[in-house]
């Protein structure tokens, strides 16, 4: 596999970096840059964006991202996804303010028709 097999939108599932068992869903959208770099948008419950940069290596996508959180305060991150196919990623994830005993996690599925995007 290669960083173009993973160009597109993907549906994701995942939960927080903390004990509380609340999941999430969204959109994760993936995009090359003019040096090959991953470009990544992420739209959590149709309300939270984030945005990242990474980079791919033997299936193995690495992204930092970070969004705008509470207070006006810009949360930072990084997530791990193993590239299991070009349609599916298995992640998991850190942010500086997160809890550092647990690690959030997020599956990604590839979406391929337009109505299979998650709202």
């Amino acid at each position: 596999m290669n960083i173009s097999n993973l160009i597109g939108t993907y549906n994701i599932i995942g939960s927080n970096q903390d004990d509380t068992d609340i999941n999430y869903k969204g959109t994760l959208t993936l995009k090359l840059d003019s040096d090959n770099r991953i470009q990544a948008k992420w739209l959590i419950n149709n309300n939270q964006e984030q945005n990242g940069t990474g980079f791919f290596k033997d299936n193995i996508l690495v992204v930092n991202f970070n969004y705008l959180g509470e207070n006006n305060i810009i949360f930072k991150g990084v997530v791990v996804y193993k590239c299991i196919s070009k349609d599916i990623l298995e992640g998991f994830w850190s942010e500086e303010f997160g809890d550092p005993l647990y690690l959030g996690e997020e599956n990604c599925f590839r979406v391929k028709d337009k109505n299979e995007l998650i709202n």
